[in-house]
C-alpha cells in the first residue's frame, strides 16, 4: 500500500522544496542517487537485502530537481528507514524527509521507526540522537557479514575508522 498525499508538502523559507512520495518516474535518479551515496541500489540491515529502489520512499525537490531520498520497509508493524540522504547538504531537508515518514509510520500503526548506521558515521548519529532516537543495539560484526551480501561494502569509511559494526537507533511511535 503506498502513502499518497494531495500535495506535496513545502518547507518554508529562503531554501524551500517540496517532499512528495516516490513515483515511477523517480527510479532513475533513485537509482543514481543510490549508487552515489551507498555504491549499489542493494543495502543490507541486520542480514537482511534490501532492494533499495524498489521501495517505497519520499523524495524532497528544489525547483523541481531532486535535492533528497528517504526510503523505508514497513514490516512486522515497524518502519525501517533503509536509505536517507539530503543530496543538496544541509538546510532542513534530512530533517523534512525523516518528519514524512515519522507520520507515514503512526498513521500505519508502527511500533517504532528504526534504522541502522555504521560505526563509522558519527554524523548519522549525530543526526538521529538530536532527532529523539536513541541507539538500542550495537550488532558486532555486522558489517562483516554485510560485505558477504554486498561485497562493495569499504572496509574504511569516514575518518579513517574501519567499518565493522551495525548501530540500531529507534523512535518510538
Amino acid at each position: 500500500m503506498e502513502h499518497t498525499m494531495a500535495e506535496p508538502t513545502q518547507t518554508p523559507g529562503a531554501h524551500s522544496f517540496d517532499i512528495r512520495p516516490l513515483e515511477e518516474s523517480d527510479k532513475g535518479w533513485v537509482r543514481d542517487a543510490l549508487k552515489r551515496y551507498w555504491a549499489s541500489t542493494r543495502q543490507v540491515t541486520k542480514n537482511r537485502l534490501h532492494q533499495a529502489d524498489e521501495l517505497p520512499g519520499f523524495g524532497a525537490f528544489r525547483d523541481g530537481e531532486p535535492v533528497g531520498l528517504l526510503t523505508y520497509d514497513i514490516r512486522d508493524g515497524q518502519c525501517e528507514i533503509v536509505t536517507h540522504n539530503s543530496l543538496a547538504g544541509h538546510g532542513g531537508i534530512g530533517s523534512c524527509l525523516l518528519a514524512e515518514v515519522r507520520k507515514l509510520a503512526r498513521e500505519r500503526g508502527c511500533s517504532r521507526l528504526w534504522c541502522i548506521t555504521t560505526n563509522d558515521n558519527m554524523p548519522a548519529l549525530r543526526f538521529y540522537q538530536r532527532r529523539d532516537f536513541e541507539i538500542v543495539a550495537l550488532h558486532r560484526d555486522g558489517v562483516v557479514a554485510a560485505r558477504k551480501l554486498k561485497p562493495e561494502i569499504p572496509e574504511v569509511g569516514m575518518d579513517g575508522i574501519q567499518i565493522r559494526h551495525e548501530i540500531e537507533l529507534e523512535y518510538k511511535l
